[in-house]
């Protein structure tokens, strides 16, 4: 049986379900970290997880709210992200989708997503989702310009037993414009760069980019970088000082673009 059984999920001190920092920054972009935490409600009693599993990768992504934050400042964009594990509900999912409430996270079972009940399901959608969905939502049709969307994760050096040597993955949908100025910048980064790696559209991680940018025809890109890089202070401050340089660039260029149009 699962193991929520409280008819809410978030007590009154653990909510908001997400945030927007920065709101009023001035930059023509919007960050966006899904999974910037960790965090599981009391109600769902740790989701049965051990100890390794609610600190791993398969709960959060590991670095990524810290370099959002820092990439927040350099840019001064604002900032929307999950205060909730992806484990709860991985808000770069549609609710119709089984792996937004996981019972498997790569070798981690989830033993408080086993046989959720359709208002168990319903529960998490309404507390966890639906308030992400709605301030993203809010925080870019409050931009005076169409802004471009990023959306910052992390992924583990070895997945499923496989050791991944890209260090940033630029990804995209079906609107690749900043992925390719990125692109074009990132080669030059010292870092190992590759486009849709290591994952791409087709593993079905591209929700927030079709739902809220390319919905509204504004250019995005999904920046995945290997966590090892910021998994300290050192590293994050690192990598956000070779990321921040090229998002301006991205940022520049593209704002020209729709300036001429």
């Amino acid at each position: 049986m699962p193991i929520d059984t409280e008819s809410s999920l978030l007590q009154p001190t653990e909510a908001p379900a997400a945030r927007a920092l920065n709101a009023r920054g001035g930059a023509s972009a919007v960050l966006v970290c899904e999974h910037a935490s960790r965090f599981i409600p009391v109600s769902l009693n740790g989701l049965g997880l051990d100890e390794a599993a609610a600190r791993s990768h398969a709960a959060w992504d590991i670095g990524a709210f810290e370099l959002s934050v820092e990439l927040m400042g350099a840019l001064d964009a604002p900032l929307v992200h999950s205060r909730v594990s992806r484990l709860v509900y991985d808000c770069n999912r549609p609710p119709e989708r089984a792996d937004a409430m996981p019972q498997l996270s790569e070798v981690f079972p989830v033993p408080g997503n086993q046989n959720l009940s359709d208002d168990q399901r319903t529960r998490r959608i309404r507390e966890v989702y639906e308030p992400f969905r709605q301030l993203l939502a809010s925080t870019l049709d409050a931009r005076p310009a169409p802004p471009v969307l990023i959306t910052m994760h992390s992924f583990t050096p070895v997945y499923k037993g496989k050791v991944r040597a890209v260090e940033l993955g630029i990804l995209h949908d079906a609107d690749d414009r900043a992925a390719q100025i990125m692109l074009r910048h990132a080669k030059d980064s010292g870092l190992r760069v590759a486009l849709n790696e290591p994952y791409s559209a087709t593993d079905g991680v591209t929700h927030t980019l079709r739902e809220h940018a390319i919905s509204r025809g504004i250019p995005n890109v999904m920046i995945e970088v290997r966590n090892d890089l910021i998994d300290t202070p050192t590293g994050i401050n690192r990598i956000a000082g070779q990321l921040a340089p090229i998002l301006r660039s991205v940022v520049d260029e593209l704002s020209q673009v729709e300036a001429k149009i």
